[in-house]
């Protein structure tokens, strides 16, 4: 169950969930995409909404071959999240997805939810977005960038760690993968923890 009160749904998923929430009234979306990806037939079948499109790979380190989130990109995530809520009555569900709906949208979402509640504590907005995503590993590089911008220098990043330690502590196997994906420095932050 979710930890923080919104005055608007919010839902955190994957492509291949994105089919079951066609009849859940989303006026809001934003999509994190792979560069290649196909546009997601799903949205067909949604109603009239609001969607900001943003198109970089999960990556947390510049890579050959590789589109990584810049600061701009988070930027543009926070200036539709910004209008959105300016958007008097219009905002009812808002969802955030990428590809597995792990990394890329849950370190949007908790950006998200600091930009519109910002006397929320980091570690809150984190747990709230493990609550809502019980396997979010938030992408540490988006989250560097929107607390640089928000102003909450450190403090978002911190909080991931704990995300990254208990899912280090539920699959202990990972932890290899994600210094081989380039990552280690997210398993260095849980490791801090």
């Amino acid at each position: 169950m979710p930890l923080i009160e919104m005055p608007f749904l919010t839902t955190v998923c994957g492509l291949e969930e994105l089919a079951g929430h066609s009849s859940r009234e989303v006026s809001h979306v934003l999509s994190i995409l792979d560069p290649d990806e196909p546009e997601p037939p799903a949205f067909g079948t949604y109603g009239e909404h609001a969607r900001l499109e943003m198109r970089f790979h999960d990556i947390i380190e510049e890579t050959a071959g590789h589109i990584a989130p810049t600061p701009d990109d988070v930027a543009q995530m926070l200036a539709f999240g910004r209008d959105s809520v300016a958007e008097a009555g219009s905002l009812r569900h808002l969802l955030v997805h990428c590809h597995m709906g792990i990394s890329r949208s849950t370190a949007t979402m908790a950006l998200l939810l600091a930009q519109s509640q910002p006397t929320l504590a980091a570690d809150s907005i984190m747990m709230h977005i493990f609550a809502m995503r019980d396997k979010a590993w938030p992408n540490l590089r988006i989250l560097e960038f929107g607390e640089a911008i928000l102003g909450r220098n450190g403090e978002f990043t911190q909080a991931a760690g704990a995300i990254y330690r208990i899912q280090l502590e539920r699959r202990p196997e990972i932890r290899e993968f994600f210094v081989n994906a380039g990552r280690g420095r997210e398993i260095d932050a849980a490791d801090r923890v």
